[in-house]
């Protein structure tokens, strides 16, 4: 697991703290009581005993909770107005980052669960600086002046 970014208010540690609180299995988004009884031990935190908050309420919380990292000039006063980031952002930003990190297309098609390499070219879009970077790592000329 990567330590969280570090903020200059230690936000962002203090947020992984309390809402991971040094699990490393199980889900992520938990509620805050035990999971009743019948629960799928998938949907169950094997350290907690916690279940997996619904998908719906995990995203109200990211969408809450990114607004002013969403939109960092806007006032605290103007929060209720903001956007924040979306789990599904999340996840397409994690596909961009993987693959311009050089991740394999079978290795996407596993984490993103998508059946075809056409449904995951929307999500896995590397940026101009990736390609740049990756075509000077792999040039020959460039190579052998080193």
């Amino acid at each position: 697991m990567t330590p969280p970014a570090r903020s200059r208010t230690g936000r962002g540690r203090t947020c992984r703290r309390s809402r991971i609180a040094r699990r490393t299995r199980g889900p992520l988004f938990l509620t805050d009581r035990k999971a009743p009884a019948g629960t799928p031990t998938l949907d169950v935190c094997p350290e907690t005993g916690r279940a997996r908050l619904s998908y719906r309420r995990a995203e109200e919380i990211c969408e809450e909770s990114t607004r002013l990292l969403a939109d960092p000039l806007a006032s605290p006063e103007d929060i209720m107005d903001l956007g924040g980031w979306t789990l599904h952002r999340l996840r397409h930003s994690g596909l961009t980052h993987g693959a311009e990190g050089g991740t394999s297309t079978p290795m996407l098609l596993a984490r993103s669960r998508h059946a075809s390499v056409r449904s995951l070219e929307r999500y896995a879009r590397p940026g101009v600086d990736a390609v740049a970077r990756y075509v000077a790592e792999r040039d020959m000329a460039a190579r052998r002046c080193r």
